[in-house]
């Protein structure tokens, strides 16, 4: 495991050099927030990272519904029973493997690594523009239907799972890139992930972390280019070709303690 810290946020990535797989530590004034539980095995590296930035674990919560983002959930759960999970409202069906669709959304198969046997449930449901700590709920769907990012009022930090990819060069889900194309193939629909991606861009994020790639500082431009190449790739209806990428306003409505 590879940690790399920038203000309050940590980065726990999970076979950084071959198959990068993040979570993320948010350090609050008195506790810690884990966003995502990255594999199965990962339980152990996120504990010890939350003992050394010594404040207790207090919360966990998914930016959304996939094998690589809830791998330690289980365990994790099991092992602090009295910490609650965060799920989106519509994410949370995926945890039972419910992978309908509502009238008004794309009827495109849900894809990617939906969980067949994960045991934990949503303790905390939450919706768009809700605050989790410091953090403010965007929803952001498309990877999946009930995807969210989570931008840190604090430091202008977005966390934004698998909506944007770094590793292969910066992308918009849904976009392939070549040296890294998992995200991609596990996209919903393409059409409402660059809508959110627009969304994400509007915020004008100080930094961009993902669920696979390094911390993009700065990053703007690159989201810019992200999604010129997403609505390329769409009205093309193919793959489109654009610069390698370097790896590396919802509104509040109520609160999450």
């Amino acid at each position: 495991m590879r940690m790399i810290k920038n203000g309050k946020l940590y980065q726990l990535s999970f076979m950084p050099r071959i198959f990068p797989v993040n979570c993320y530590l948010v350090e609050e004034n008195e506790s810690v927030t884990l966003i995502d539980a990255a594999l199965p095995y990962s339980m152990e590296g996120i504990i010890r990272a939350v003992k050394d930035i010594g404040k207790p674990l207090t919360r966990i919560v998914l930016t959304h519904v996939h094998d690589d983002h809830v791998g330690a959930l289980d365990a994790l759960k099991a092992k602090y029973p009295e910490i609650p999970v965060y799920v989106s409202a519509r994410d949370a069906r995926l945890m039972s493997g419910d992978m309908s669709l509502d009238p008004g959304e794309p009827q495109s198969a849900i894809r990617g690594g939906v969980p067949k046997s994960l045991k934990t449930r949503a303790d905390i449901k939450f919706t768009d523009g809700e605050r989790i700590g410091s953090l403010l709920a965007i929803a952001s769907p498309g990877h999946t239907p009930g995807s969210f990012s989570f931008l840190d009022t604090r430091s202008q930090s977005i966390i934004v799972g698998d909506a944007f990819q770094v590793r292969g060069g910066i992308a918009v889900s849904g976009t392939v890139r070549p040296f890294f194309p998992f995200p991609a193939m596990a996209t919903w629909s393409k059409e409402t992930a660059l809508a959110s991606a627009r969304r994400l861009a509007e915020l004008k994020p100080s930094l961009l972390a993902v669920g696979h790639g390094k911390l993009l500082e700065k990053p703007q431009a690159a989201m810019d280019r992200a999604i010129q190449a997403a609505e390329r790739s769409l009205n093309l209806g193919g793959t489109a070709k654009f610069e390698s990428g370097r790896e590396g306003k919802g509104h509040v409505t109520k609160n999450r303690p």
